[in-house]
């Protein structure tokens, strides 16, 4: 099955814009917390992580309990426990999902980093914005915008050769 776009050409781009979005701000992206949120997140994460190399380690979270909507779907089967390996106190973070839509995954992943800290900034990548906002919250960079019809929805599989497909909705 082949990818909607090309991933991996996509990322190189958002890490060239990330690196001049940092350091125009006056930070050195080596001073970064990158923190990828489960699972899709992560695996981007991961690709940016090595290609900027940066030193300190990436940071994994998994929002399960921080939804709004835990108590009407559950919990999900495959919950882990959160990792921040650093401080995240005035720390300059970078937030990095694979899918933005309504903006409660987003919320939920900025909750619980600040149970952990107060950062000094959060700068939201995701790879793929499919705009259907439910709160005022906007990806600071994009590789894709998507329009999807009401039956399909967007996945990305990994984390070895990171693929985009189109589903049927459930």
């Amino acid at each position: 099955m082949t990818s909607l776009i090309n991933v991996e050409a996509i990322l190189d781009r958002l890490c060239d814009d990330l690196v001049v979005r940092i350091e125009s701000a006056g930070v050195d992206i080596k001073q970064v917390g990158l923190i990828g949120i489960r699972t899709g997140g992560v695996w981007l994460a991961d690709y940016i992580h090595k290609k900027l190399a940066l030193p300190s380690p990436m940071g994994e979270l998994d929002i399960s309990f921080y939804r709004d909507d835990f108590t009407r779907i559950g919990l999900n089967p495959t919950v882990k426990p959160s990792s921040l390996p650093f401080e995240t106190e005035d720390r300059h973070i970078v937030l990095i999902d694979d899918v933005i839509m309504s903006g409660r995954t987003i919320r939920a992943a900025m909750n619980e980093i600040f149970d952990y800290g107060r950062p000094a900034s959060i700068t939201l990548m995701a790879l793929i914005d499919l705009g259907r906002r439910e709160l005022p919250i906007q990806p600071d960079l994009v590789g894709e915008v998507m329009t999807l019809e009401k039956n399909q929805q967007v996945k990305l599989t990994g984390p070895d050769g990171l693929k985009v497909q189109l589903k049927a909705a459930p």
